[in-house]
């Protein structure tokens, strides 16, 4: 057990990093829920990490504007790809979803077979660095979330299918790149799910506590026992969502 990591100046970034991530993925994931669509999240990100690959591949700084360019690219031509196939194959729109998901991280593998630190990068990008954020580089992610929030909660009704995926294509950019593919997925999704059964007016709500109790625990049994932080906060949102979910009734909180 180490207490060294309690340190405001580690912690403190790490932890507002996860409340901007869970503050666009919970209702955005509510979304995806109901959509029925919900590897979509994986996909894209796994598509915005090979632009990050690639743009890697040529030699471009980490945070540099053209890898963000590269990432957000290949992640908006995937999401309007997908919105696409959305409407002209619904009735197998989830199995194009894996496809893509497999196809880009075979080819992102391809990209750093010949790259001495490959395995490192691809460690980063499924299960992120959120220990080692900085309080500058979420300025900008604040900004972005703030504009999508914005987007999203008052012009919803009018995004239509392009305008969600494309919305949907930012944030995963952005995410991905602060937590890892993981991560992003399992705040998507694990809230929703805990929160699906509930009264619309408490679902939001809830779908926000699991996000922040789990984040929460997850940094600071990390930070505890030393453990990689991704892994342990989604062990700790699964965990905190299935309580939720397994007394939602006895409170009388379901609808159905």
């Amino acid at each position: 057990m180490s207490l060294e990591w309690f340190d405001l100046s580690i912690l403190s970034p790490a932890i507002l990093a996860g409340l901007l991530v869970i503050s666009t993925h919970v209702p955005l994931g509510q979304e995806v829920l109901a959509r029925g669509i919900i590897f979509i999240d994986l996909a894209i990100a796994q598509i915005a990490g090979l632009g990050v690959i690639a743009a890697h591949s040529f030699g471009w700084e980490a945070h540099g504007w053209e890898v963000q360019v590269a990432a957000v690219s290949t992640a908006l031509a995937g999401a309007l790809f997908l919105s696409w196939t959305e409407k002209k194959w619904p009735e197998v729109q989830e199995a194009l979803i894996g496809v893509f998901f497999v196809l880009a991280a075979s080819a992102g593998i391809l990209l750093l077979s010949n790259n001495p630190h490959g395995g490192e990068h691809l460690k980063e990008l499924l299960v992120g660095q959120i220990l080692w954020v900085n309080v500058s580089s979420l300025i900008p992610v604040f900004f972005l979330y703030a504009v999508v929030l914005g987007l999203w909660f008052r012009l919803r009704a009018h995004l239509g299918h392009y305008g969600f995926y494309l919305l949907f294509a930012v944030v995963v950019t952005a995410s991905v790149q602060l937590v890892g593919v993981y991560l992003v997925f399992a705040t998507l999704i694990i809230p929703a799910l805990a929160t699906r059964l509930l009264q619309p007016r408490l679902r939001l709500f809830i779908g926000y506590s699991v996000g922040i109790v789990g984040y929460g625990v997850g940094l600071v049994v990390s930070a505890l026992f030393d453990l990689p932080t991704g892994a342990v906060v989604v062990l700790s949102l699964a965990f905190i969502g299935c309580f939720v979910a397994g007394t939602q009734r006895k409170l009388g909180m379901i609808t159905k």
